[in-house]
């Protein structure tokens, strides 16, 4: 069966790309990175937090907020992460799950693995340093 190439493609209002050639990257301060593609008028990311990653240190330097306040609708790829909500609520997501999660949050990485996950929320400005 032959594949399609792993590059952009165009047809008819269809568009492919992929994380392996990323639009954009956003380094976090240490400890990861969001890979970013924008498909059709929509950007996904693909980001990935190292162990002892935390929103609130490598994260809030670039935001700028006490807390994010991006609206994530992601899937979960591989390790663990802790969300905890401003208003004290918490949970932990993992491998094979999906998850809404409103603005106002702070999360990090549980264990020693890294996590990985896809993000379709409103990640436009995630990982980014407010504009004038």
């Amino acid at each position: 069966m032959a594949h399609l190439p792993r590059k952009r493609v165009l047809m008819a209002g269809a568009e492919s790309k992929s994380f392996s050639s990323p639009d954009e990257t956003r380094e976090f301060k240490g400890k990861g990175r969001a890979e970013v593609l924008v498909v059709n008028g929509r950007t996904v990311s693909k980001a990935t937090f190292e162990p002892g990653w935390k929103w609130s240190v490598n994260l809030r330097p670039i935001a700028q907020t006490d807390s994010c306040q991006v609206e994530h609708f992601g899937y979960v790829l591989s390790g663990r992460m802790r969300v905890v909500m401003d208003d004290g609520m918490q949970f932990e997501v993992g491998p094979d799950d999906l998850f809404a999660l409103p603005p106002g949050h702070d999360a990090e990485v549980i264990g020693d693995e890294t996590c990985v996950l896809v993000d379709f929320g409103q990640v436009q400005s995630y990982a980014k340093p407010p504009g004038p």
